[in-house]
């Protein structure tokens, strides 16, 4: 039996390793946000990453300090990504953090959600450049394959936001061509009851699509208000030829007892 052959039998019966990924809207810094500026959340934001250990992170409102801060706390992980403004390190990422020892980055890009994604630019009706970041990672160990999306949609725009969508799917569609695993992370700034939405669950699976509106954890935009539960689910999981083992919302708060973000994060354990 040959040595090609063994490997192709071992291969055959390794057991598939599942992949954690978040989606965290970890909010800008803004010196004006009181309690809640960065400098009193980000020990609470990245012990939370490191003890999550997902193997992708997908990031929104990250700017240049907060992405200096969190890359030397997150020390098992790199990152993928680019600054909004001018496709350098200007403006906000919508970073991609990836485990590094178990995962090999194949190709990566960013695309700004316009006409012209291509380059810097501001889509329809948008109010700011918005952008998407992906990159095509490799197993170290098994070998697998996945495609990983991380974006944030604009929260005027309502074609934008809608157009948006169609880009999107459009990229995975041409980018994909392999119909490998695909993870597409993100502050959407819609619910689930909107059009745009629901196109995405018609060509991706939202691995919260059946959380009940009742269930305490539902919502996932907090405005920093600590009196009520967040109403409203604006940032999302979706998978393709992935199986949704398990997902949720996490509510984390700071020890001075507010929230961690204004937004919650999205945690989904997936398997092939």
């Amino acid at each position: 039996m040959t040595r090609l052959l063994l490997i192709l039998i071992f291969s055959l019966f390794q057991p598939k390793e599942s992949i954690k990924a978040i989606s965290y809207n970890i909010r800008y810094n803004n010196p004006k946000d009181g309690m809640n500026i960065w400098e009193n959340r980000r020990v609470t934001v990245s012990i939370f990453l490191n003890e999550e250990n997902a193997d992708f992170i997908g990031l929104q409102e990250v700017v240049k300090p907060q992405l200096l801060y969190l890359e030397g706390a997150l020390k098992t992980y790199t990152y993928i990504g680019v600054g909004r403004e001018d496709g350098k390190t200007k403006g906000e990422y919508s970073p991609i953090f990836y485990k590094k020892q178990k995962y090999k980055l194949l190709k990566s890009n960013t695309f700004w959600l316009s006409e012209t994604p291509q380059i810097v630019s501001k889509g329809w009706d948008a109010s700011l450049e918005r952008i998407c970041t992906y990159g095509l990672f490799q197993n170290k160990k098994t070998g697998d394959k996945v495609w990983v999306f991380n974006t944030h949609f604009d929260h005027r725009g309502t074609l934008a936001r809608a157009k948006s969508v169609d880009l999107i799917t459009e990229k995975v569609k041409t980018l994909n061509q392999e119909g490998l695993p695909t993870i597409i992370t993100g502050d959407f700034n819609l619910t689930p009851f909107t059009q745009p939405i629901q196109k995405m669950q018609s060509n991706f699976d939202d691995v919260q699509k059946n959380l009940p509106q009742s269930d305490p954890y539902y919502g996932t935009s907090n405005g920093f208000d600590t009196e009520k539960n967040a109403e409203h689910r604006i940032d999302y999981i979706f998978v393709k030829n992935l199986q949704t083992k398990n997902a949720k919302h996490i509510y984390k708060k700071t020890p001075m007892g507010g929230w961690a973000s204004d937004h919650h994060p999205v945690i989904a354990i997936l398997d092939n």
